[in-house]
């Protein structure tokens, strides 16, 4: 399996076991991006235990983020006993970062390839500026966007084009990492999901 730096995305291979920063620099990015947007994900997600760890690991040849609890074992995106709180979540060292399980009125509309060489795509500037204020951050890869908000739960739904929505039975890797200025609240997006499906 091919380690790769939990900011940057470089390879590990032939840095220490356990490492998940390929560099001293990218270790200090991380930690002041953290720091700077530990306030940016809605209180309304950070207060419920819905939260988890994930693992980067190859399935298929290519890399997936396994969802784990905070000692190791196994996560499930379906089994709230294996959650836990956004503190605690935040405070483990398992696995390369946190997830948070979709649900209870909390959906996400995922926009993967959504920003091309630092520049967001016009497609999908078009679904960000369709949503009202709500939360939005750049996804772990640095190409996509995860825009959260308030949906019914439905089934997941893939539109074939880079758009992607789910609002139970996923679990979304989290950065903190706020796009541009977008607010910590969670607004309803059910308008702009039955439009864009």
């Amino acid at each position: 399996m091919d380690n790769r730096c939990v900011e940057c995305g470089n390879s590990l291979n032939l840095l220490r076991k356990g490492a998940k920063y390929c560099t001293g620099a990218c270790k200090i990015r991380a930690y002041r991006r953290r720091k700077n947007n530990r306030d940016a994900i809605p209180s309304t997600m950070r207060d419920s235990d819905r939260w988890m760890r994930w693992k980067l690991e190859e399935r298929n040849g290519r890399d997936s983020k396994r969802p784990v609890m905070v000692d190791g074992r196994p996560a499930s995106s379906t089994n709230s006993e294996t959650w836990t709180s956004f503190e605690s979540a935040k405070d483990s060292a398992t696995g390369s970062g946190v997830g948070f399980a979709l649900g209870n009125g909390v959906g996400c509309i995922d926009l993967d390839g959504a920003i091309v060489d630092g520049r967001v795509a016009d497609w999908a500037q078009r679904i960000v500026d369709a949503c009202p204020p709500t939360f939005v951050e750049v996804s772990q890869s640095g190409r996509g966007l995860h825009v959260f908000g308030l949906l019914p739960e439905m089934p997941g739904r893939n539109t074939g084009r880079g758009v992607e929505v789910y609002s139970t039975g996923r679990f979304i890797a989290m950065t903190g990492d706020r796009f541009k200025r977008s607010p910590a609240v969670l607004a309803d997006l059910s308008d702009v999901v039955s439009r864009i499906l």
